[in-house]
Formats: C-alpha cells, structure tokens, sequence
C-alpha cells in the first residue's frame, strides 16, 4: 500500500469505539481488521440521497443481518474489492461522475460514503474532502454511519459533512450486543449529539426492524429520539433475510406499520418505512449456552444465531473476544440473500 499521508490516526488507532490502539500502519489489527483504507465499489447510486456512493471496505460491528456483508467483512471473507484508491484521483473522479449526463439525469448532487463503517477510513475521507473542495468548494457528502465513533472522531465527521445518514440497531444493550457485537452507549450518545447539536446536517435516523429480534426495542428508541427533538427525521427499513440471518424470516408489513404508529406515539413527526416485506423464512429457536447471558428474548434469539455459527464469547463482545483474529462470524457465506 502506498505511504500514506494520514498515518498518525492510524499508529495508535482510537478512531471508534473499540479504541483498540493498534498500529495499523504497522499491519497490526483491531476489531474492524482494516490496516489501510480499501474503496469496495464506487457508483452513481439513486438511493436518496442521489450521489456518487463510495463504498468502503471493513467495519467495527459485526451485525448477524448485515446487508453489505460482502464489504463489511472484508477482508476475512476474502471478497473482491477494487483496493487503495489515492484521494486526489477518487476526488478527481467522483466530481466528474456527478457532472457527468447520467449523473445529472439522475439529480446525483453529492458525494455519498457507505460501507461498512466509514469512520474505521475517516483520514483517508478527510483527505479525499480537502482535494475535492479545492475543485468544488461547495461540493455536498453524505456520511452514512453505524454511530460507533468517539465523539473527537464524530465531531470531525461534523466539519466536513453536509448530511448525515445514521443507523441504530436497538436501544437496549443486550440486544444491541447480540446483533453487532458492541456495546449501545456510544452510538444513543452521539445520536443525541447529532440531534441536539447539527439536526440540519441530520439526513435521517434509519432503524431496520427485525423481526422477534429488536421489536421490542422500537418503542424506548422512538421516546428516546423524541425526546431530543419531535421534528428529528426517522426512516425504518424493513429486515430482508441475509448474511447470519439468511434463514430468518422478513420483516411483516405489520411491523412496520407498527414501528410508524409506536414512533408518532412517541411524538415523532416526521416518519416513513420502507423496503420489501413479508419475505417468507424461518422462526429460530434460542440455544441453552446462551440464555443466561441476555435478558431479552430477542437477544437471545439473536444471540443463538450468532452462537449457531460459531460466535463463542456471549454476551457479544468483539472488542474483547479472544477470537477477534479468527473470528467464525466475519467468515461466515449466507445461502441466500434477499
């Protein structure tokens, strides 16, 4: 990999929540097992916001229902990516797409940065933003975000974006733990600090409901966002089956309607759902080795996938887990994705 001009953030890395404090320059790695930045895929995208999505490899959660595994968990999974991508060129390049015809017939008006978890690369994106404002100063990014960074790293974040996409998995820690391995604190607290800090720069809250999973933390969620503002904008996205879940059933259009109707409860005013729903699959079972360690259903449930592939260390603790460097779950192939 090149030598990179960011190095300092990385030799003692502290960018997320983990902290691990590994040197990745050195080829040491942490929870998110990343070294350098790798771009997975970069496209014109009409998901709105419209943009010029760039996909980074790699991620600090380890979600058992996630959708862009094949990114997220690399490079354990051994999927293709495309690599480094030196800042200037990727600058270069992505304005060009958004002026191109294509870009301009679809209303493609910012840069978008997805994953996986942009935060694990936020240097290497600080990088790519000061050579792409030196073309177009005004140019808009999107930051689409797990919400797992300090709050130095998230104010950074806040400098440079023009909106923000945030996903919260749960509201409670058990339940938070079973689907991605983290604990909850760090994420409801940078929530409250976007919305009570840059509600403007807020694209919108995305929570994904999954079925006998985190339904029950739907409720607390939307009184805890409420409670920061009633105007705060809240998409919920139906679960599809995929990755661990990949024999889970989908999201019941019944339960997003009534994710829509608990959120107005709250106070909520601006409310939407989207995605497929009623995809046929499987109800799990929870597993023995795992009961004692959650105190929700759904935790448990989600814990016994988890367990079912090979996650051993219950509560879900990836930070901690003696098995970071071989973990079961980043290996793991689905037999379908919806």
């Amino acid at each position: 990999m090149k030598k990179l001009d960011f190095a300092n953030d990385l030799r003692e890395c502290t960018l997320c929540e983990h902290r691990c404090g590994v040197d990745r320059i050195a080829g040491e790695l942490g929870v998110c097992r990343m070294a350098g930045p790798v771009v997975a895929s970069r496209t014109l995208h009409p998901a709105p916001p419209e943009s010029y999505t760039i996909f980074v490899a790699g991620c600090n959660f380890k979600c058992i229902g996630c959708q862009n595994w094949t990114i997220s968990q690399f490079p354990d999974n051994r999927m293709a990516v495309e690599g480094y991508v030196e800042p200037r060129s990727l600058a270069v390049e992505s304005i060009r797409m958004l002026e191109s015809t294509a870009g301009l017939l679809m209303g493609a008006d910012r840069i978008f940065f997805s994953g996986g978890e942009p935060t694990i690369h936020l240097p290497f994106i600080e990088s790519f933003m000061a050579e792409a404002r030196r073309i177009r100063p005004a140019l808009k990014v999107n930051y689409d975000t797990n919400g797992f960074m300090t709050e130095e790293s998230l104010r950074r974040v806040l400098t440079f974006t023009t909106s923000l996409t945030f996903d919260i998995k749960a509201y409670y820690e058990d339940t938070m733990r079973a689907i991605t391995g983290a604990p909850v604190q760090p994420v409801l607290r940078n929530a409250e600090i976007v919305g009570r800090t840059a509600p403007d720069k807020l694209w919108e809250y995305r929570i994904v409901a999954i079925p006998e999973i985190n339904e029950d933390d739907i409720e607390p969620l939307c009184r805890f966002l409420a409670s920061i503002s009633k105007e705060l904008p809240v998409a919920f996205l139906a679960f599809r089956p995929n990755f661990v879940l990949d024999e889970h059933f989908g999201a019941p259009s019944e339960l997003m309607n009534r994710c829509v109707e608990e959120a107005n409860a709250a106070g909520l005013k601006n409310v939407t759902y989207a995605g497929m729903t009623n995809i046929p699959g499987k109800t799990g079972s929870s597993l023995e080795e795992v009961e004692e360690a959650y105190q929700r259903s759904g935790s448990r449930l989600a814990a016994s996938y988890a367990r079912s592939k090979g996650c051993t260390t219950h509560p879900r603790d990836c930070g901690n887990c003696q098995s970071m460097s071989n973990c079961p779950i980043k290996r793991y192939i689905p037999f379908r994705n919806c």
